[in-house]
């Protein structure tokens, strides 16, 4: 059926305001996407030359982060804080049903009707989604005027990332033929690189790797070297027993040798060019539709993750590469190959787009608004960084960035489990530990780290920056309501 139709139903329902040249906003997430994987991060092995034209063309940010998650399943709170602009223990209910431990702090505030679709429909646009199903918010994605959802974790042009290219690609095609005059929010979400990360033939080749239900035995030629962080194990256990992340994706389970890793790296990368490409098609009919100059087109992901960097593989963690996420800004005023800080959190989105297309920002909204980031009044929005995971034990782990210097704290397995770390990531941008100094690891990865890259935490030459970081952590749970405290923290 046409999207035609449905955008005359929406009209309906949601009365043009006026037409004019306000700017379009693509936003594109990928789903599971370490920044560590494009080349304006320092990695080049994986191959993204859209991406990288599009990092040229505009603005990388620096230091962006999706703050966390009190759910195994790390893409639901994140993706609500995209739709919502709202921290982390201020979410509503994301379904009819929704997990309990999901639900914060609301006053009553009807956030539904505030949230990313709702707000620009008011305003006149027309509001397009393709993206997976399941594991975001339900009740907010049926608010875009024209929704095609569909989980594509698979290869091929019907279960691939191919589909939700064209997706979008009809609708843009559509927009010519009707020749729209209403500007457009899409949001482009793709279901990969997420596990199992099945590879097309063509590019699981390029990098030396298969799709396997079960660990390889040996290393492809050809297949992407160890990450320079790379361990066989986490020194500690990572405080979520049976976690599906850590013990069963499927050709990985419990292995963390380096032949399954540098196979997991290459369909990590497969994945991720074959998104590549359809980003590429949709611009290019953004070009033609003559829509591509008046378009702000932001690109990152909902979160990073490990894939066998520090000995884990999923995303329940508070490293940098699972942490932070890729973050990219192109559009009317950003300058070509411009770089800064950003500080910012993917539930800075909501305020930012309004700020581009000149719409008031909810007062539900609790994120901060990056488009002067964008037009380098500014390098960054705020000056500390929380994050948080607590979906396996709690209280769970903890950390805050200030600066170059950052802590992370874990209270797990009821008391078992609670260490501190601190690292300054100027020094030491790898997080490096003890463990990254052993003889095997350094003869694997090939990297042999500088004697001063390691847990700084019990080093007490920063005794008096860890206090100071352990005194800014809380100070951070306390502003942003998060109800747990950790072992060495007062309970109030």
């Amino acid at each position: 059926m046409r999207c035609s139709f449905f955008l005359c139903l929406a009209a309906l329902l949601c009365p043009v305001l006026h037409a004019d040249d306000r700017p379009n906003i693509l936003i594109i997430v990928t789903d599971d996407q370490s920044p560590f994987t494009l080349s304006c991060y320092g990695d080049t092995l994986c191959d993204t030359p859209v991406l990288d034209s599009l990092a040229k063309s505009g603005m990388v940010l620096d230091q962006m982060y999706h703050m966390g998650s009190m759910s195994g399943a790390v893409c639901s709170p994140s993706r609500t804080m995209i739709m919502t602009g709202r921290t982390l223990w201020h979410l509503p209910p994301r379904s009819r049903k929704p997990r309990k431990a999901e639900v914060g702090q609301t006053d009553g505030r009807d956030i539904l009707n505030n949230t990313l679709p709702a707000v620009f429909n008011r305003a006149g646009y027309e509001t397009f989604r393709t993206c997976k199903k399941g594991n975001s918010y339900a009740l907010a994605n049926a608010l875009f005027q024209i929704v095609r959802d569909q989980t594509s974790r698979g290869a091929d042009a019907t279960q691939g990332s191919q589909w939700h290219g064209e997706r979008a690609l009809e609708y843009l095609q559509d927009r010519k033929e009707r020749k729209a005059s209403k500007p457009f929010l899409m949001y482009l979400g793709f279901s990969h690189p997420h596990d199992p990360r099945v590879g097309r033939d063509d590019l699981l080749k390029k990098y030396g790797v298969e799709n396997l239900k079960k660990p390889p035995t040996e290393v492809k030629e050809g297949a992407p070297p160890l990450p320079v962080t790379w361990l066989p194990e986490h020194p500690f256990h990572h405080g979520h027993p049976g976690l599906r992340d850590e013990v069963a994706v499927s050709g990985v389970l419990k292995s963390r040798t380096e032949a399954t890793v540098r196979n997991e790296r290459g369909r990590d990368f497969a994945c991720i060019e074959n998104i590549d490409q359809q980003i590429g098609r949709v611009l290019k009919q953004l070009k033609a539709n003559g829509e591509y100059d008046n378009t702000y087109i932001l690109f990152t992901s909902d979160h990073g993750i490990a894939v066998g960097r520090h000995g884990l593989m999923g995303k329940q963690n508070l490293y940098e590469h699972t942490w932070r996420v890729p973050f990219l800004a192109l559009g009317p005023g950003i300058k070509a190959g411009s770089r800064a800080p950003g500080r910012g959190y993917l539930l800075d989105i909501l305020p930012t787009v309004c700020e581009l297309a000149g719409i008031e920002q909810p007062e539900t909204v609790q994120g901060k608004s990056l488009a002067g980031v964008f037009r380098s009044d500014q390098d960054a929005v705020r000056d500390t960084l929380y994050g948080c995971y607590c979906g396996g034990t709690k209280p769970g782990m903890r950390s805050v960035r200030k600066g170059d210097w950052k802590l992370i704290k874990y209270d797990v397995l009821d008391g078992e489990v609670q260490k501190t770390q601190l690292f300054n990531l100027a020094e030491n941008p790898h997080e490096l530990l003890k463990q990254h100094h052993a003889a095997d690891v350094v003869r694997r990865t090939g990297h042999e780290p500088e004697a001063h890259q390691v847990n700084l935490a019990d080093d007490p030459a920063h005794a008096a920056k860890r206090k100071e970081m352990e005194t800014l952590l809380l100070s951070e749970m306390r502003r942003l309501k998060d109800p747990y405290r950790l072992f060495d923290q007062p309970e109030e």
